[in-house]
């Protein structure tokens, strides 16, 4: 018998004695083939987002990879569009152990880790390449790790873009032109001190709300990727989209400290290595599927304009002065130090 063989026999003796206790709500059984069936770990894996999504596609490239490299032992359960309940709730479940894994904006997370709100300050990445440099260098990896004190590993990043205004009375192309607006924000307080200070008011409603919210007035706009806009169809309602690119505030995957700890060693790498090598496909098709929602809003009649970012970028800078003395202020001068 050769070695990986060897491993997966002992991942799934270890497995099926983990089954066999019934004290983990994580687990499952599945017997699936041959006359006797087989234990398998089954990791249940919540999010929000519909399956249409790329991150979705790409968390199903992870559980395959995850199934190929554990030899069939280990199986990833995925359940999208909020089945399991918000990002916050499942947060909530994954810290408890009653859920293992969670695909979550890391803007929800800011309220579990502080240190993720440097992911909501206005223009702290200079570019798309500058912002992957950071979160695939020391620092990201530092963020991931940061959660384990909140019962949270942090396992890897996906592309969710740059996030912009879209609104429903005019355009966003300055500063001035969100002045007495209410936009919808995540439930960042980092985000709704953005919109503040560039003379908005902010409201932080949750996400499958906010078509009715858009609709009935309740709100003026929003902030988001360009899937996000035409996916939740919210283009229906608000014609205008600005990229003024203020924030990329990427996805994250991770999974319960209190399970992460029970599992093999061996079980633990192979969860590793698929998650991050489900990245650069989630990066590739997301690169695509942007270009093809900006090119479908557009042809749905919304009006699409690129704003000059540098009266944005000056209008936010007391956000960079408040920040100085609280732990994020050092935290900016390390990402905006990054070549």
């Amino acid at each position: 018998m050769d070695r990986k063989s060897t491993s997966f026999l002992i991942v799934g003796l270890l497995v099926g004695m983990f089954l066999t206790t019934g004290a983990f709500a994580w687990l499952a059984r599945s017997d699936r083939g041959g006359s006797g069936g087989e234990n398998r770990l089954v990791l249940k894996l919540a999010h929000s987002l519909p399956p249409a999504a790329p991150v979705h596609k790409a968390m199903e490239r992870f559980a395959a990879l995850l199934a190929e490299k554990s030899g069939g032992t280990v199986e990833v359960q995925i359940f999208p569009s909020g089945q399991l309940g918000s990002e916050t709730e499942t947060i909530e479940q994954l810290q408890r152990g009653a859920l293992a894994m969670v695909k979550t904006s890391v803007a929800a997370m800011e309220g579990f880790v502080p240190e993720m709100a440097i992911f909501g300050v206005p223009y702290v990445f200079r570019s798309e390449d500058h912002f992957w440099r950071v979160i695939e260098g020391p620092i990201g990896e530092e963020l991931l790790a940061e959660g384990e004190g909140a019962d949270i590993h942090g396992l890897c990043y996906y592309d969710a873009g740059a996030r912009s205004f879209y609104t429903v009375p005019r355009a966003v192309n300055a500063p001035a032109d969100l002045a007495g607006l209410k936009i919808r924000t995540q439930r960042s307080a980092t985000s709704m001190e953005m919109i503040a200070t560039l003379g908005g008011s902010a409201a932080a409603i949750p996400f499958g709300e906010l078509y009715t919210a858009l609709q009935q007035g309740m709100v003026d706009g929003a902030e988001n990727n360009a899937p996000s806009v035409y996916d939740s169809r919210h283009w229906e309602v608000a014609k205008f989209y600005s990229l003024d690119e203020h924030a990329r505030v990427p996805d994250m995957l991770v999974f319960s400290q209190p399970i992460w700890e029970k599992l093999p060693g061996q079980v633990q790498e192979w969860i590793t290595e698929a998650a991050r090598e489900s990245v650069p496909y989630q990066r590739q098709i997301w690169t695509n599927y942007v270009a093809d929602c900006l090119a479908k809003l557009a042809a749905e009649g919304v009006t699409i304009t690129h704003p000059d970012q540098k009266p944005f970028q000056d209008a936010v800078l007391p956000m960079y002065e408040n920040l100085k003395g609280t732990p994020i202020g050092p935290l900016i001068e390390r990402v905006q130090g990054v070549k």
